[in-house]
C-alpha cells in the first residue's frame, strides 16, 4: 500500500501557488535495466497520413504517391513511408521515454523489417538495455532503450536503438514550469 501511495504522488507537481498538476515523463532514477514499456494507444496509418507526410518532406519517391506506378511493381499497392513509421514509433514512445528528456543524444541501428500498408495500426514497446551516469554532470544520466514497433498482426516491423540524455530528480529542485503573471 505505501509504495503505491508514493506512485501516485509521485504523478503530481505541487506548485507554490498551491496548484497541482500531473507529471509526466520518467527520470534517469525510474528506469530500470530491462524494463519493457508498452506505448498505448496504437495508431492506425491512414492514405491521407502516408501522402501527407511524404509531401511534407519533399519525398517523391512514387512508391509512397503514384498507385499506377505501385501497382505494376512486386507488392501491386504503395508502401507507407517508412520515414512516417519510424516518427510515428519515435513520437510514440515519447511519454513513457524520454518526455523529460534533454537530448536525444543518438538514434541507430534503424531496420525496416517488414512493409506497413494504409490501414495498418502500428504499436511501439521499448526495452531499457543500459544507463550510465554522467561523468561530466552529476544531475543527469544516459538511458539507452531499444525500441520496436509492431502491426496489428504482432508482426514487428522497425526496430532502433536510442541514447536519450536524461535528468535525474535534483535537476528540476527549485525549477517552476508553470508561467507566473508578469509583475509589469
Amino acid at each position: 500500500m505505501h509504495d503505491a501511495i508514493r506512485f501516485l504522488a509521485a504523478d503530481y507537481a505541487n506548485y507554490a501557488d498551491g496548484g497541482t498538476c500531473m507529471n509526466q515523463g520518467r527520470y534517469y532514477e525510474d528506469f530500470e535495466v530491462g524494463a519493457v514499456y508498452r506505448h498505448w494507444p496504437g495508431r492506425t496509418i491512414t492514405e491521407f497520413d502516408d501522402t501527407m507526410f511524404s509531401l511534407m518532406t519533399m519525398n517523391q519517391n512514387p512508391l509512397h504517391i503514384d498507385e499506377h506506378y505501385c501497382s505494376q511493381l512486386q507488392h501491386g499497392k504503395r508502401l507507407v513511408n517508412g520515414t512516417f513509421v519510424f516518427s510515428l514509433a519515435v513520437g510514440m514512445s515519447v511519454a513513457d521515454m524520454s518526455l523529460r528528456s534533454i537530448a536525444t543524444l543518438v538514434y541507430e541501428d534503424i531496420q525496416h523489417t517488414a512493409p506497413v500498408w494504409h490501414g495498418d495500426t502500428i504499436y511501439a514497446e521499448s526495452t531499457v538495455l543500459d544507463k550510465q551516469e554522467s561523468k561530466s554532470k552529476t544531475d543527469r544520466g544516459i538511458v539507452y532503450v531499444a525500441t520496436r514497433a509492431i502491426n496489428q498482426k504482432g508482426e514487428t516491423v522497425l526496430t532502433y536503438r536510442r541514447k536519450i540524455l536524461t535528468p535525474k530528480r535534483v535537476f528540476d529542485e527549485g525549477r517552476s514550469f508553470w508561467p507566473s503573471p508578469s509583475s509589469s
